[in-house]
């Protein structure tokens, strides 16, 4: 069981890397004005973190897991969910 899980972790480490990448490239094309003109500099990197962070919920939803690894449903797991976020 565990050989199994280390593989799973070992595979996921290589694919989520990809997902950021993936991530990222769809902000950098949302970072344009309201003309519709691209966004430069400053801007363009602000407007790229407020898209990153928005992707943050899902995160923690991934961490919303047990003490032994399986995942949490109903009310524990929105009690996580939520204190991962810092309580909003």
């Amino acid at each position: 069981m565990k050989k199994i899980i280390i593989a799973l972790s070992i595979a996921l480490s290589f694919a989520l890397p990809t997902y950021a990448f993936a991530d990222q490239a769809a902000c950098e094309a949302k970072a344009v004005s309201k003309d519709g003109k691209p966004l430069y500099g400053a801007a363009k990197d602000a407007s790229i973190k407020k898209c990153m962070g928005d992707a943050k919920p899902n995160d923690c939803e991934a961490k919303a897991v047990s003490k032994d690894g399986k995942p949490l449903y109903g009310a524990a797991k929105t009690a996580s969910i939520k204190k991962c976020e810092g309580g909003k």
